[in-house]
């Protein structure tokens, strides 16, 4: 029987369990550079900081969280405020069936709300791939209207090989006149939200 997936905000009480389905991608993969997993206390600084200004959401299925992803600031100055980068990690053995287009287009009509114009993601890219990187995450995103726009030729070091990086951008928004303010996530109502399809809170098991 096929079950519902619900996209909601994260919270700092799902840390742990976020934090498991980041591991293997640290552990076993060069989609992250990050070297070591951070340890709990970290990860939860992590999510605080996002949660400030910015949606975290996580794909759940019967209670379980099965896929997360969020925006961040990018480059960090004030004239960048209307883009955003994208981050979006699934679970072993739940890719490919929905999930992460599901977050994605979650994440998307949440960053409209906001005001954000531009959304950005930065990709690890392998010349050829290898059992640690492959194209996928830059084919997901092309499928989704990402254009590429940048490479870094071997500007990652990890499991004893170079890797690229590449950024790729959507527009989802127009570029004419003044932009007017980017709201922070947190005061968007739950009302609103869950016209977009994100529930706002944890919903009880």
């Amino acid at each position: 029987m096929k079950h519902t997936v619900i996209v909601r905000m994260a919270c700092l009480e799902d840390a742990p369990e976020i934090l498991e389905i980041y591991r293997p991608y640290v552990e076993k993969t060069a989609i992250t550079f990050e070297y070591e997993v951070p340890d709990l206390e970290e990860f939860r600084q992590r999510m605080t900081n996002i949660l400030r200004e910015h949606p975290y959401l996580v794909a759940e299925e019967d209670g379980e969280i099965i896929g997360y992803a969020y925006t961040g600031n990018f480059v960090g100055r004030e004239a960048y405020s209307w883009s955003a980068e994208t981050t979006i990690y699934i679970k072993e053995g739940q890719r490919k069936n929905g999930v992460g287009r599901k977050l994605y287009q979650a994440l998307e009509d949440a960053s409209r709300l906001r005001n954000i114009r531009n959304l950005n993601a930065c990709i690890g890219y392998p010349e050829e791939e290898d059992e640690y990187l492959t194209k996928n995450s830059a084919s997901f995103h092309e499928h989704l209207g990402y254009k590429l726009v940048g490479k870094f030729h071997n500007s990652g070091f990890k499991f004893g090989r170079w890797y690229h990086m590449i950024w790729m951008e959507k527009m989802i928004g127009d570029h004419e006149g003044d932009p007017g303010p980017v709201i922070p996530f947190p005061e968007i109502s739950a009302e609103v939200l869950k016209e977009i399809g994100i529930e706002k809170q944890k919903l009880p098991s």
